[in-house]
């Protein structure tokens, strides 16, 4: 899988995932605790895929055939988003909970 962070600027990352779970790109375990930013899920035809997006997070997305490994991938993209904001000197956004009620 492709996984791209785009920011104002452009691309700022982009790697190949392999296995997701075992991925933890150097981060220190404080870093791998996982944030509670709110992720919305939804079946791409397009992409034959599930999607899972973090509105909080600009660019910050994954893909997976199931629920689990699409969770499991945006883990590791929002790591990675978070880990390269902290080098560049950006802000890394509070998770503010649910954004959108139903």
């Amino acid at each position: 899988m492709q996984a791209v962070i785009m920011t104002s600027h452009g691309p700022v990352l982009s790697k190949v995932l392999s296995r997701a779970s075992d991925n933890t790109h150097g981060l220190s375990s404080e870093e791998m605790k996982v944030p509670k930013y709110e992720l919305i899920i939804y079946w791409s035809a397009e992409d034959e895929a599930l999607i899972a997006e973090v509105p909080e997070l600009p660019g910050c997305m994954a893909d997976g055939q199931t629920y689990e490994e699409v969770v499991a991938r945006v883990q590791v993209v929002i790591d990675e988003w978070i880990a390269t904001a902290k080098e560049l000197g950006r802000p890394i956004p509070e998770p503010k909970g649910r954004l959108i009620y139903a």
